[in-house]
């Protein structure tokens, strides 16, 4: 294997963080801010790309790994964290917001697996991290997820999380799903993706679903969200009070509120 044999625990249920147990001397990369807590003798380290082998070791290489995150809109930095220890230790890593950490090992999946731009979370040292160009205008404009999707590559496990409920749909030889297209999670390498218009003008402009879904054809394996992080935004910026002005009494405040209930004189 090229990649670092990590073992894994995964907590909780719709709030969940990963354990990864190292070894001696083993190492996983992650997303810059998603540690939650680590055990003594872990190093951390900050480094261009992911430090796989495929980012090649001369400085035009790491420059050309940290510029594939950039057009995924990652930063330019992943985190290594190392067990300079003679045991074993542990380092864990949360979710953002609530849902589902998927752990995939690439070794089932042909090496290969398709996600959108920011569900990677953690792997094991040696899986690269990069970019999946979709070739069809229709997916590159109007997916969501533009012409670029992230890769993962390799023989080693990652972690990837999603909004809400997660459904894994194995896909038969030219079998066809239309998903959502914010709710696409991840996908392996071999299925066909491509972007549809719902058609219909009434169906477009009044159906509340958008203009356009993501057709998935097999044969392979897709991994679906209930709930993108996207859609849950909208929905609180939707519920947020709207007012003007910045009036600390004003109506729908929460200062308004507390003076509300003490009875207070609000003039």
């Amino acid at each position: 294997m090229n990649n670092h044999e990590i073992d894994y625990k995964l907590h909780g249920d719709d709030m969940q963080f990963v354990e990864v147990e190292l070894d001696p001397q083993e190492t996983v990369i992650a997303e810059a801010g998603s540690l939650m807590m680590m055990e003594d003798h872990i190093k951390m380290e900050t480094i261009f790309g992911d430090g796989s082998s495929k980012q090649g070791s001369g400085l035009m290489g790491k420059l050309l790994g940290a510029g594939k995150r950039v057009l995924t809109g990652e930063s330019l930095f992943m985190t290594a964290f190392t067990n300079e220890g003679i045991g074993k230790s542990h380092v864990s890593f949360a979710s953002p917001y609530p849902g589902k950490i998927i752990p995939m090992d690439l070794s089932e999946i042909n090496g290969k697996l398709i996600c959108q731009k920011d569900s990677f979370l953690a792997a094991a040292k040696g899986v690269s991290v990069g970019i999946e160009f979709q070739r069809k205008i229709g997916a590159g404009f109007f997916g969501g997820e533009g012409f670029i999707m992230q890769k993962l590559e390799g023989d080693g496990l990652a972690f990837v999380h999603a909004g809400g409920t997660i459904h894994k749909k194995e896909l038969a030889p030219g079998e066809t799903l239309r998903v959502d297209t914010g709710c696409l999670v991840a996908m392996t390498g071999n299925v066909d993706y491509n972007i549809e218009f719902v058609g219909g003008v009434k169906t477009a402009l009044f159906g509340g679903e958008g203009l356009f879904f993501a057709t998935l054809r097999g044969p392979g394996t897709v991994w679906v969200q209930s709930l993108p992080f996207s859609r849950l935004a909208s929905r609180v910026f939707a519920s947020a009070p709207q007012r003007a002005g910045s009036d600390s009494k004003g109506e729908g405040s929460i200062t308004s509120g507390l003076f509300d209930l003490l009875g207070g004189d609000r003039r």
